[in-house]
């Protein structure tokens, strides 16, 4: 396409979008449901057709040269796929937050306040490498009765049209518009600009992907924009800490997956268990390939490993990498983590209530865990059904984006013939 093409191209997928927004605000739970299950089973009967379209993705992303983790965010495993179907169901199952009329209180004059949640009304998501978004954010989409238009990234092109086409068969079960759920067919970057400024049709802009877009999109978007930067994760094991729950924790967080933006990317070790735990850690992530990068106190410890630099407690590594450093305390990990922390996800391993509490309260994160790993920070294990994406925003969401993440409220007012004196 063109550039003139590309931008008549977006604004016919605005204008449906615009229009299919008020359909989908108006629908029926038990419709969404239904176009949802039938999606799911739509991907189950064609996972063969979707693994092979993934193949051609994957294929053309070796032969450019792209790196062990985005592979790994854009394989579609059987296992993978079959977590996409389910997903869907999950997410028809829940409640639907819709309609839903909360906080009714009579005031003085007779009248009564309330709120209603309602939709936000066309969300655009611009995403890369990974195709189970299209899954994840077209079920979350539909069911908060949003429209929403997809824009994935040009390596998983083929897998990402392949998955839409079991949602749009999803769609047409439940006799809803295809136009519910569009996604952008064409893998120029102009369609990228175009959307971000499509303000009289898109309600909210979601980056998922890496620091360039969302840098890119915070810098171009005229819409509103729900978002997260990057996930510099910790786990802090404290000196009152269980050991072996402080290990199993510590070595999940950074081997689960390496590709993740809740995989822990910075340990932080009391002193006074240090010397304990980092040879048992490090021993079960050298066996797992793990790179090691240690403050002076932990090459004291670990003397074969290598010196940290002042960008390596910044770095969100998304690798077999990890950088220790040895703190002394609770107080100087929370400081640690202010200052080099992305507030996404962060955890304390310890058995003190009264640290566990302190931790909580003073770490600024999306997540704040005790005594687990940061690998569950996901709209999947929060019990959302899945997620459209982790926020470390303040503002309208944060943490997990779920089907309450993808709507807003309006104030309601019951009244009989009620005039103001």
């Amino acid at each position: 396409m063109n550039s003139q093409s590309v931008e008549h191209y977006m604004e016919q997928l605005g204008q449906q979008a615009r229009q299919a927004s008020r359909l989908a605000a108006a629908a029926e739970s038990g419709v969404k449901n239904k176009a949802l299950v039938a999606a799911a089973t739509a991907i189950e009967d064609q996972a063969q057709s979707v693994a092979e379209e993934n193949k051609k993705d994957l294929d053309a992303g070796k032969a450019k040269g792209l790196d062990a983790a985005l592979l790994d965010r854009l394989q579609l495993t059987d296992e993978r796929i079959q977590a996409m179907a389910e997903g869907l169901r999950q997410v028809a199952s829940l409640p639907d937050p819709v309609g839903e009329i909360t906080n009714m209180h009579f005031r003085p004059s007779g009248i009564q306040v309330g709120h209603m949640r309602v939709p936000l009304g066309v969300i655009g998501i611009i995403y890369e490498s990974r195709p189970n978004v299209t899954a994840d954010a077209a079920a979350l989409c539909l069911k908060s009765g949003n429209a929403t238009i997809l824009r994935g990234g040009s390596e998983a092109l083929h897998s990402n049209m392949a998955v839409a086409a079991c949602i749009r068969q999803g769609l047409q079960a439940a006799g809803l518009s295809e136009s519910l759920v569009q996604v952008v067919n064409t893998t120029d970057r102009a369609a990228v600009g175009k959307l971000l400024t499509m303000a009289e049709y898109v309600d909210v802009i979601i980056p998922r992907g890496g620091k360039g877009l969302i840098e890119r999109v915070m810098r171009e978007s005229s819409i509103p924009v729900i978002k997260h930067l990057h996930g510099v994760c910790h786990v802090y094991i404290d000196e009152k800490a269980d050991i072996d729950k402080a290990v199993n924790i510590a070595y999940n967080a950074k081997t689960h997956r390496y590709g993740v933006c809740n995989a822990m990317e910075t340990l932080l070790v009391a002193d006074a268990v240090a010397a304990e735990v980092l040879p048992i850690l490090a021993q079960k992530y050298t066996e797992k390939g793990v790179e090691l990068r240690g403050c002076s106190k932990t090459c004291d410890i670990l003397t074969n490993i290598r010196v940290a630099t002042d960008d390596d407690w910044d770095e969100e590594y998304l690798a077999p990498v990890l950088a220790i450093r040895v703190v002394d305390g609770i107080d100087q990990a929370i400081e640690h983590i202010e200052q080099h922390g992305s507030q996404h996800t962060d955890a304390i391993v310890t058995e003190d209530y009264s640290r566990s509490r302190k931790f909580l309260r003073q770490v600024d994160s999306s997540s704040v865990m005790v005594n687990a790993s940061t690998r569950f920070a996901d709209g999947f294990e929060y019990g959302l059904g899945a997620e459209i994406g982790i926020s470390t925003d303040k503002l309208h969401v944060r943490g997990p984006v779920g089907l309450e993440g993808l709507t807003s409220q309006k104030f309601i007012v019951l009244g009989d013939g009620h005039i103001r004196q």
